[in-house]
């Protein structure tokens, strides 16, 4: 289905949703400009790293609630609509969940697994569970030594980009995945973003790259460039100059809302948002060919 479709059908006001598990790679900004188009209101953004995806989203007034390691521009610092949020309350509080890039990961992996909590060393002395009251210190039964316990984390959507998939949502994923696996299979629907759609027998060829199954994907979108600006490997270089070029223009909150109009809300889809990058994004494209060793799935 289109990805107006996808948002319009399984996400709803208050959703919990993953955009970005990939870390800074393969960041599903397509998806992001969809949800400020649709105007969902009260999320809660879950990830990692999403680069600039959650500031633009708290900008917009679509947050209510970050549960995350950090919010901002891995180009630039610390998101301006996050700080704003943060600090004053504009455009209006958020409340923050804050984890370290490694206990968001386990509490994803708790969250696919059906487990209730992972116990953890390596937040013990940080500020963490100061400001994350979810988190629980307690004793290890078997040592006597402290742990911190996170508790498992369900969102309700994960939004995923992925290099190819079939129409049947089985799709292949290469390079970094960061932790898209745990979190996709913690969540309860997904939403796969497609940079080209295959036929089946491309995705049987190679079963060792599908990360995530057709049949536990809730809507397949083909969305060519869904991640720009940022990358995806073997198909699209990282947008430097646009990265920078956001961060200066969201210093102010009117800046903020004169970029967002121009390259969102006065936009109707993602494929209008192509043609303003127009040969910018060609620019961006990988011709490159530097195919991975293959492998010899023979039975007989």
């Amino acid at each position: 289905m289109s990805l107006a479709e996808a948002v319009s059908t399984h996400v709803q006001d208050g959703c919990k949703i993953v955009l970005g598990a990939a870390l800074e790679n393969a960041v599903p900004f397509a998806a992001t400009h969809e949800l400020i188009r649709q105007g969902r209101r009260e999320l809660n953004m879950i990830a990692p790293i999403s680069d600039i995806s959650t500031d633009m989203l708290i900008g917009a007034g679509c947050v209510t609630e970050v549960t995350g390691a950090w919010v901002g521009n891995v180009s630039g610092g610390m998101g301006h609509n996050f700080r704003r949020a943060a600090e004053k309350g504009l455009p209006h509080p958020i409340k923050i969940n804050d984890y370290s890039n490694f206990t968001i990961g386990m509490a994803f992996f708790a969250g696919a697994y059906g487990l209730p909590y992972v116990p953890v060393k390596t937040i013990l002395g940080s500020d963490i569970m100061k400001s994350n009251q979810s988190i629980k210190l307690t004793e290890d039964p078997y040592t006597g030594e402290p742990v911190a316990l996170i508790p498992a984390l369900k969102p309700d959507v994960a939004f995923l980009v992925v290099q190819r998939a079939d129409k049947a949502g089985n799709s292949h994923i290469w390079g970094s995945t960061g932790l898209t696996q745990e979190a996709s299979i913690a969540a309860n629907k997904i939403i796969v973003l497609a940079d080209e759609i295959v036929e089946p027998e491309v995705i049987a060829s190679d079963p060792s790259r599908v990360l995530i199954p057709g049949f536990g994907v809730d809507a397949v979108c083909h969305v060519p460039a869904g991640c720009h600006p940022a990358p995806l490997i073997g198909k699209w270089q990282r947008d430097n100059a646009f990265f920078h070029h956001y961060h200066k223009e969201t210093r102010v909150p009117d800046g903020f809302d004169r970029w967002c109009d121009e390259w969102v809300r006065d936009l109707a889809d993602h494929d209008a948002y192509r043609a303003k990058l127009g040969g910018e994004l060609e620019d961006l494209r990988i011709l490159g060919d530097v195919p991975s060793a293959p492998a010899n799935y023979a039975t007989e």
